[in-house]
């Protein structure tokens, strides 16, 4: 299908869904826990940290801490983070379930979903070589002035830095137009595909692109590394790229869903399998659609070697792979994301049935995040 490519104008959503006034979860009552998350809110002063695990088909919950430092307001199940980039694991299961309607192919170009890059550099890369990074050097971020009205010029102008495929370069303008080209295959705008249809799929009622007035006091407050008040600002591809927020207990059940994915064989658990696959190979690392993931058995320092700043800033050699084969069950998948003012974590392993989220409402480094997930997960195993 050929859909004409509109200039990204992402507009407030009005939105159809309610969620239910409520979350409830046991206590995980863990203290290696207890122990990482409070060290974790010391080192680094955060305000609030919410956790849940997800351990054979069971949920528990851990908060700590404040959602504002103003209000005094405990974070509890309700409490919405900002979760960044793990917003990219979202944007990847619209788009496999899209795809697994049948509306585009990972080989797919741009092009071929947007006719106007044809004759353009833009227009030769495909779905997967978006969604993996390889798509020839899209940068982490947008330039200084690119925004939602001009987001279009901007991709018609880009020039590649390296031969498709051949260098991952983590990028939210890469998978940003991923997402986009995705939705708008399907003939529906992301923001609403999203929300209206993709989310009550996953049976998430506490996820939002766009917190309405009804969870405004549920919405945590983030710090900067100054301790200022922040909150994430608009930007180009912003919901494809980072703009989830949601609950801890929302994301387990989102863990959950993609553990459960390989015993089910319905339409949206095909499509976290194929978020799952990887498709292409980055040292230790098979790069998926948003998650990341590991063989198991895996070591902390392998996985904090997987988040540094290096990883994200630079060109990485890659190599793409077969894009046919079945998602593996013994890895380790994660994804690390960040806002101004947010930190969050989400990691799972289907072989072992287990995951665990770990949301912030501060930044702080990626390394820590796997670490403490790591430990908390091996306690487990005890």
């Amino acid at each position: 299908m050929s859909v004409r490519l509109l200039p990204f104008v992402l507009a407030p959503l009005v939105l159809a869904v309610t969620a239910s006034s409520a979350q409830a979860a046991a206590p995980c009552g863990n203290t290696t826990m207890d122990q990482q998350i409070n060290a974790l809110m010391s080192r680094h002063d955060i305000a609030g940290m919410s956790v849940a695990v997800v351990d054979r088909g069971k949920l528990c919950a851990s908060h700590y801490g404040v959602a504002s430092r103003d209000t005094h307001a405990t974070v509890d199940d309700n409490t919405l983070f900002e979760i960044g980039s793990v917003s990219k694991t979202f944007t990847s299961a619209l788009a496999a379930w899209v795809h697994q309607q049948g509306d585009f192919a990972w080989q797919d170009t741009a092009a071929s979903i947007e006719p106007d890059f044809a004759g353009h550099p833009v227009g030769e890369v495909s779905m997967v070589e978006l969604a993996t990074y390889t798509a020839g050097g899209f940068p982490l971020q947008f330039p200084e002035g690119v925004t939602s009205d001009n987001a279009r010029d901007y991709y018609m102008a880009w020039q590649p830095e390296f031969a498709a495929g051949s260098q991952r370069l983590y990028s939210n303008p890469s998978i940003g137009l991923f997402g986009e080209l995705a939705a708008r295959s399907s003939g529906e705008p992301f923001n609403a595909l999203m929300q209206k249809r993709v989310l009550p799929e996953l049976g998430l009622a506490h996820t939002w692109l766009t917190v309405p007035d009804d969870q405004a006091s549920h919405y945590a407050q983030g710090y900067n590394s100054d301790n200022e008040p922040v909150r994430v600002n608009p930007g180009a591809m912003d919901a494809q790229a980072y703009g989830i927020k949601t609950t801890a207990l929302d994301m387990a059940e989102f863990l959950q869903a993609n553990i459960d994915a390989q015993r089910q064989d319905n339409l949206m658990s095909k499509a976290l399998l194929e978020t799952q696959h990887g498709y292409a190979a980055v040292g230790d690392m098979l790069q998926g659609l948003g998650w990341e993931s590991y063989a198991l058995p895996v070591t902390v320092d392998t996985l904090k070697a997987g988040t540094t700043a290096e990883m994200a800033l630079e060109p990485q050699p890659s190599r793409l792979l077969d894009t046919s084969g079945d998602p593996q069950p013994q890895r380790w998948y994660h994804k690390t994301g960040s806002t101004g003012g947010f930190g969050a974590y989400a990691t799972f392993m289907p072989s072992r049935e287990q995951g665990i989220v770990i949301l912030a409402n501060r930044n702080y480094p990626n390394g820590e995040r796997a670490e403490a997930a790591w430990q908390i997960l091996q306690s487990l195993q005890n």
